[in-house]
């Protein structure tokens, strides 16, 4: 229903893409309060981290095939939209102000990617105590050391750096700018231009997501099958 201010409300993230964003945030604290716990915490570190590694698939393939402003290709900006934004520019049509932001898309892709390698080193990984990661056994040992050393140390700090930064962004756009940036991400709708494009968010979508996740917790379990061979 279209308010008197011209606007009304639009479905911007689609149900998969919600709860991948509040499940994959439970997991990686889990990940990280296992890490830190050590001992026998570390089997639900691992069952944590193949977790994060089955969302990580599932949200590779939503964003080629998921709803409008969950795919990269609404939110893979370029430095002159970067720089427009940082000057206050709202963007054609106000597309700024929909989806991701331009700076807010710098943190989605480097978190992403800075958890990808997170997993990637945390299957290879040896603490040489109790703790080897399922593909470990599939390379050298210098290869596993290393990998350990990044996961332990500067990916841990950076995984942390980046959730805190997310966090302080989210804070400051509802205390300085008046945005809340978590109810859209909690119900899926913002209010905006009634030509604003939604996001599909229907019974089929739902379906694939389904399908999508089904095949990276499949993929997840046969790298845990590896390790216990």
């Amino acid at each position: 229903m279209t308010t008197d201010d011209g606007l009304r409300p639009v479905r911007v993230w689609d149900l998969p893409t919600r709860l991948f964003h509040w499940v994959l945030a439970a997991t990686v604290i889990g990940s990280v309060v296992t890490a830190k716990i050590g001992g026998n915490a570390m089997v639900w570190h691992i069952r944590l981290g193949l977790l994060v590694l089955a969302l990580l698939v599932f949200r590779l393939a939503w964003g080629f095939v998921g709803g409008h402003w969950s795919r990269f290709a609404a939110f893979a900006y370029g430095p002159a939209s970067l720089r427009a934004y940082l000057r206050g520019d709202r963007g054609p049509g106000g597309r700024f102000d929909v989806g991701h932001s331009p700076l807010g898309a710098l943190s989605v892709f480097a978190l992403l990617g800075v958890l990808a390698v997170q997993v990637a080193t945390g299957l290879v990984a040896d603490d040489e105590v109790a703790t080897v990661g399922p593909l470990n056994r599939f390379v050298d040992m210098a290869v596993g050391l290393k990998a350990t050393a990044w996961h332990v140390h500067v990916g841990q700090y950076l995984i942390i750096a980046l959730v805190i930064t997310h966090v302080g962004a989210v804070l400051y756009y509802l205390q300085a700018k008046g945005r809340n940036l978590i109810a859209p991400m909690w119900h899926g709708d913002k209010r905006l231009a009634p030509h604003t494009p939604a996001s599909a968010d229907g019974s089929r979508p739902r379906v694939l997501a389904a399908v999508l996740l089904a095949l990276g917790l499949a993929l997840a379990g046969w790298i845990a099958r590896l390790g216990a061979g």
